[in-house]
Order: structure tokens, then sequence, then C-alpha cells
């Protein structure tokens, strides 16, 4: 049963992945909404999340259910509903625009002394 479960929880593609992480992310965006507006706080639009993934940002926009992606019909009712609801945006970023790599990837020289500044991180001190 324990390896069923793990297998059973693994992606079959990285638009799957990227979608189970947007529903993950959509959730945590609704509670903060809903504890800005406790805390009388309103918003002004819709929050943006950004996705590397095109078919995951597509998913996310496009009212066609896709047999190929039966599995992942409990997240892509999830996030389809905020999006159609307007309560939240989803957006394609590139990877060559995301930040989040130069923590996660190794990057060519350039791209990491790229988002180094984009992050405004200083160089070390000379010696």
């Amino acid at each position: 049963m324990g390896i069923w479960y793990a297998t059973h929880n693994c992606s079959r593609s990285s638009t799957e992945a990227e979608y189970k992480a947007l529903a993950n992310d959509t959730a945590k965006v609704i509670w903060l909404q809903y504890l800005l507006t406790d805390l009388q706080i309103p918003s002004a639009s819709a929050p943006i999340i950004w996705c590397d993934n095109l078919g995951a940002t597509y998913l996310s926009a496009n009212p066609v259910f896709h047999a190929c992606t039966k599995h992942v019909e409990v997240d892509y009712h999830f996030v389809r509903d905020r999006v159609v609801k307007k309560e939240i945006q989803i957006h394609f970023i590139s990877s060559w625009d995301q930040l989040a790599d130069v923590f996660t990837k190794p990057l060519p020289t350039s791209s990491f002394t790229a988002f180094l500044f984009k992050l405004r991180v200083d160089p070390p001190p000379s010696a």
C-alpha cells in the first residue's frame, strides 16, 4: 500500500507537476486573501501567479478539459474555478526570467550574474 501511494503521487509530466504546484500556490494565495480581508486590507486586483510551464498556464485558462490530463482533474477544477471567478490570474514567465532558478539550478555564469543583479545581491568584496 505504501509503495502504491508513493508512486500514485508521482507526476506523469512536467505540466502535471507544475499544475499541482499551481493548485498549491492558489490555495495559499486564497488563504492570504482571506487573512487580508479579515484584517480589512482590501485587494486592488486579482493576484498574479507566475508559472514557467506553458502547458500548466494554458490548462488554467482553457475551458476545454483534455482527456490526457484526467489525472489532474481535482487540481484543474480548483485553479480553473478561481481563474473564472477572477480571484487569481495565471501568467507565463520564461525560464530565463525565473529568479528562483538561481537558488535551485546550476546556471551559466552570465545567467547567475544577471539573476544576482536582479536580486540586488552585491558581489563579495575584493581581497
